[in-house]
């Protein structure tokens, strides 16, 4: 792993130095824009429009528009001299619960290792942390950029998430169209609910695939073999829904094949109806609204079936 950054965490009087590691990685697939007639990459340069000439590097400063315009310059050293006092140092502010966080606030991680002598402080820290259940609530400069983070254990190493700082999240009021009051069919709401309980199931991520990085990656070998490629012509789309039928078709589409098992007598000698036998195979546990489905035609909650990841692979025809 390259070392995005090297410090220390500061808590107390109790200094543990650190090294930073990006713990996530950008697998988009890159490409360049190709001038179609000669095939060659297409390149970008830093040219003033002004003085109509090419700029190199150490011609340019970063500049702040404070009117139409109209710019008030920085040098780099200006820059780098008001971060100099936090770029080497996370300081932890508050300890609190993962839990009170939302996740709006997150934008990425990073793993933390010991560094020189700091290896005992290290984990002690971990384990402290580890033991109380709780996060550190810290402020730190990564490439000039100050931000807040959150400090947690992740499976015996210490690790970073920047967040945001309140006042970068967009309040909830600037987004148009939302409804003011919130009005639902009921039948439409019964039958959403049933089939969230169907589709519910413990987080695997190991499961989830990039099916566009997949399918792109394939087209690429194709085209590199010299594969003549043909696409799908795309489906209409309607802008009519009937929201009963789509949810009636989704909880038939994720519905298992049940095996019939035979009338089943009662203790009196009498057949158990079929939505007893339902019941019965659903361990028991029968909701209220899959109660008043069955009685209404409506489908009742069964056992949940096993979803397979739907990653589809394009060969010769690309949908």
């Amino acid at each position: 792993m390259h070392t995005v950054w090297k410090g220390a965490i500061s808590f107390g009087l109790v200094h543990v130095p650190v090294k930073m590691f990006s713990a996530t990685e950008d697998k988009d697939i890159s490409m360049k824009y190709i001038h179609k007639e000669c095939g060659s990459p297409i390149s970008y340069v830093r040219r003033c429009p002004t003085c109509d000439a090419d700029v190199n590097w150490e011609e340019i400063a970063r500049g702040y528009e404070y009117e139409k315009g109209k710019y008030v310059l920085f040098e780099k050293e200006e820059l780098e001299q008001l971060s100099a006092r936090t770029e080497r140092t996370i300081t932890i502010l508050d300890f609190v619960d993962l839990h009170e966080i939302d996740p709006i606030y997150f934008q990425k991680t990073y793993y933390l290792s010991p560094d020189q002598a700091g290896s005992n402080a290290y984990q002690l820290l971990l384990e402290a942390m580890r033991q109380s259940g709780k996060i550190g609530i810290a402020k730190i400069a990564i490439r000039s950029k100050s931000s807040l983070a959150a400090i947690r254990v992740m499976e015996g190493c210490l690790a970073v998430e920047t967040i945001f700082f309140p006042d970068e999240i967009r309040p909830i009021s600037q987004v148009p169209n939302l409804p003011e009051q919130i009005s639902t069919n009921e039948k439409e709401l019964t039958m959403a609910r049933l089939l969230i309980e169907q589709l519910s199931t413990p987080f695997e991520p190991e499961k989830y695939t990039d099916d566009y990085r997949i399918n792109l990656l394939q087209l690429i070998e194709s085209k590199v073999a010299g594969e003549e490629i043909s696409l799908a012509p795309a489906r209409p789309e309607s802008n009519v829904i009937d929201l009963m039928a789509a949810l009636q078709a989704s909880i038939e589409a994720v519905k298992p094949i049940a095996t019939d098992p035979g009338p089943a007598k009662s203790k009196r000698g009498r057949t158990k109806a079929p939505a007893a036998e339902g019941a019965a195979a659903g361990g028991g546990k029968r909701t209220k609204a899959a109660a008043e489905g069955a009685g209404s035609g409506e489908p009742e909650v069964v056992t949940k079936p096993k979803r397979k990841s739907a990653g589809k692979t394009a060969k010769k025809t690309i949908s």
